[in-house]
């Protein structure tokens, strides 16, 4: 039988890519985050930002990014105007400067409407994960290896455990949907 504790693993995993995936949606105020996926081309092979330059926060809805190579500014500032991101960066010497422009409610209720898909692919992932371990269990006692009362405590305790990290999804995305609303 699937290990209780394998199928919490993995349900602890589809968390993290939960939070991973909120925490690129921009919300009103700056967070470096949101240049995570950001892919400057660096000597013609297509690197992450994160890796040539350092990112910070200067205020609300500034980030200024420092970076190490100054032969490379150019690239980092076309990557960053290039990106979906809408902004307009301004270069300072090694460093780019990205004032984040205020967000529209229109805007706000786009970037809700995409964390609540972000939070059903989550618990799209959870309940797949509960499913291939109800089958696996079903298939045991198929084969004779566990009992009915081992399956019956088994599916017992997985909803239980597959309930827990849906309402950990539920109160992420109650929180993100405060930080995306809130001015």
């Amino acid at each position: 039988m699937v290990a209780l504790t394998d199928i919490d693993e993995s349900m602890t995993k589809t968390i993290d890519a939960v939070k991973n995936n909120f925490s690129a949606i921009r919300t009103g105020r700056a967070n470096p985050a949101l240049l995570k996926d950001i892919q400057v081309s660096y000597y013609g092979a297509l690197t992450p930002l994160n890796q040539l330059a350092s990112i910070n926060v200067s205020g609300s809805r500034t980030l200024v990014v420092s970076v190490f190579d100054a032969s490379q500014v150019t690239a980092v500032e076309k990557a960053i105007r290039d990106s979906d991101l809408g902004v307009n960066p301004n270069r300072d010497g090694n460093t780019v400067h990205i004032t984040l422009p205020e967000l529209t409610e229109d805007r706000r209720k786009d970037y809700v409407k995409l964390a609540k898909e972000k939070g059903e692919e989550g618990k799209v992932s959870i309940r797949n994960i509960r499913r291939k371990a109800r089958e696996t269990a079903e298939k045991e006692l198929k084969d004779n290896e566990i009992s009915e009362d081992d399956k019956n405590h088994f599916f017992k305790e997985l909803d239980t455990i597959t309930k827990k990290y849906s309402d950990q999804i539920d109160e992420l995305l109650a929180t993100k949907e405060q930080e995306i609303l809130s001015i």
